[in-house]
């Protein structure tokens, strides 16, 4: 038995290795905010007040704070209502619904944008960035809200309707509140890249801090408003996530035990079919049909001659190469991290999971911009390399590798583990012929969502790759950005056709934690 509990210790207890590597991860995440900080006493109390207390600032902050107020909403709605709908009532055609709901996903919020610019050249200003946002985010309050909808207890409904509750009320008091954490956590997320889009909004011609941060690089190359800006944008990130903390509280909605193993009775629609499908037509259409018949239709204006054979292959192939390797890196990179987060129960392991995580919500653009500062200052051989585009990859997108990643790595038995290394195996050796082998689906999902992330990255890839980089939104954006919208069309199609595997990706991972 003793032997058994040391193996047992060694298994479980995160090694010197395993620690040193989270260590040198959270040492990197703080690179975005010394960056901000140091620029802002290198600046001056003095300087620092005057750049961010001007016009400018509070018009920038009214921009996105109205941006905000009004997607956010929006989209809480639109997830909310339209899971409702197919989770829990009987319009036609439901199990088609749902991954047609979560496709907009596929489809990055830039080239959304350029789809209804194609459609309607006058759009612009706030009302187009909220219409645009809204018809790409929505799927991330969608697909919470139906998987948390699929696992509720029926019974609960049904006794609420048996006491003669009609379906309004039983939707406000009773399943709403079990929504609480899906839609704080979609809102969340919403939030966060309304903070960080930049193509979008350009097209619109709306401007948000993102757009004015990157037009203040491009013209003073990173200067002391440019950074201010930044400070105020992760204040903006900041203050966001506290207040989803500070809403969310610690209420939890969960039963004891499976529940009824029964699907829930679908509320009739009776006359309101028509109404109802006409809502998600219009839906998809907007969000999914717009940019889809914009791009097919500008293929089919420039004809063969936008399909550039060479210059499309060129960029297909930095595309994957560096989407390849940042999706190799960032998923090794959560090992260690999800070992430590599984593994211990310490406040540790709290704070090492959890400065990944507020890093990641910081906007590609301050990520970029303490890259170029500490390689120019520090390390000016690593200026406008390869090396620094993948570890701002790894900086943006370990959460998402972190999430599929720990969740793999907990249903690893520690008992065959401990087996391993009782037949007198080394760590690594568990490790890889164990360990890895059972969190490999894990591991391939994080790496597939790590990987149609960084191929569709904007903001920081513009501001950080090498010279004669040409990625698929690079050329994309420097197409449209000279208004050859059909010879911007093949690099739109790509980028979408690569993202509908990962959507679809999402939409089955959604089904399988609802218990699908």
């Amino acid at each position: 038995m003793a032997a058994g509990t040391a193996v047992a210790s060694r298994v479980g207890r995160p090694g010197r290795a395993v620690t040193g590597v989270a260590l040198l991860l959270v040492a990197a995440t703080f690179v975005p905010l010394g960056y901000i900080v140091s620029a802002l006493f290198s600046t001056g109390l003095h300087e620092a007040a005057q750049l961010v207390f001007r016009p400018r600032v509070g018009e920038l902050l009214r921009n996105t704070s109205a941006l905000v107020a009004f997607t956010v909403p929006i989209c809480v709605v639109l997830g909310v209502g339209l899971a409702w709908i197919v989770e829990r009532t009987d319009v036609p055609g439901a199990s088609w619904w749902g991954p047609v709901l979560a496709a907009p996903l596929a489809v990055p919020a830039f080239v959304n944008s350029y789809g209804w610019v194609s459609v309607f050249p006058t759009l612009h200003g706030l009302r187009a960035g909220v219409l645009i946002t809204s018809m790409s985010y929505f799927p991330l309050v969608y697909l919470p809200a139906a998987a948390t909808l699929r696992r509720l207890d029926p019974a609960v409904e049904e006794s609420a309707r048996a006491l003669g509750s009609g379906p309004v009320v039983v939707f406000a008091r009773i399943v709403l509140p079990q929504l609480r954490l899906a839609i704080l956590g979609g809102a969340l997320l919403i939030a966060l890249h309304l903070l960080a889009e930049y193509g979008a909004f350009v097209m619109v011609r709306f401007d948000t801090f993102t757009t004015a941060i990157f037009e203040q690089y491009q013209s003073s190359f990173a200067g002391a408003a440019g950074s201010m800006l930044a400070g105020v944008l992760v204040l903006c990130c900041l203050v966001l996530l506290g207040a989803e903390a500070a809403v969310r509280g610690r209420a939890r909605y969960a039963r004891v035990g499976g529940g009824a193993p029964r699907s829930v009775t679908p509320v009739r629609l009776g006359r309101t079919a028509i109404p109802v499908l006409a809502v998600l037509v219009t839906v998809i259409v907007a969000a999914l049909g717009v940019p889809l018949w914009t791009v097919l239709r500008w293929l089919r204006i420039g004809g063969t001659q936008v399909w550039d054979a060479s210059d499309i292959a060129q960029s297909l192939g930095q595309t994957v190469a560096l989407a390849a390797a940042a999706a190799a890196i960032t998923t090794l990179c959560a090992f260690p991290v999800a070992w430590i987060a599984v593994r211990s129960a310490s406040r540790f392991a709290r704070v090492i999971e959890g400065c990944n995580y507020i890093t990641s919500s910081l906007p590609g653009i301050v990520i970029a911009l303490a890259m170029v500062t500490v390689t120019i200052h520090h390390l000016p051989e690593l200026y406008q390399t390869a090396a620094m585009v993948l570890a701002a990859y790894t900086l943006m997108f370990l959460p998402r590798a972190l999430v599929s990643v720990r969740a793999g790595l907990a249903q690893v038995p520690v008992g065959l583990e401990e087996v391993s290394r009782a037949l007198g195996k080394s760590g690594a050796t568990t490790f890889i012929r164990v360990t890895l082998r059972l969190t490999a689906p894990a591991a391939a999902a994080a790496a597939a969502l790590v990987f149609v992330a960084v191929a569709t990255e904007l903001t920081a890839t513009l501001l950080l790759a090498p010279n004669g980089t040409r990625t698929l939104a690079m050329r994309f954006w420097s197409l449209s950005g000279e208004l050859d919208y059909a010879a911007a069309a093949p690099y739109a199609l790509i980028m979408i056709v690569v993202a509908i595997p990962v959507t679809y990706l999402l939409f089955t991972q959604s089904r399988k934690a609802a218990g699908l």
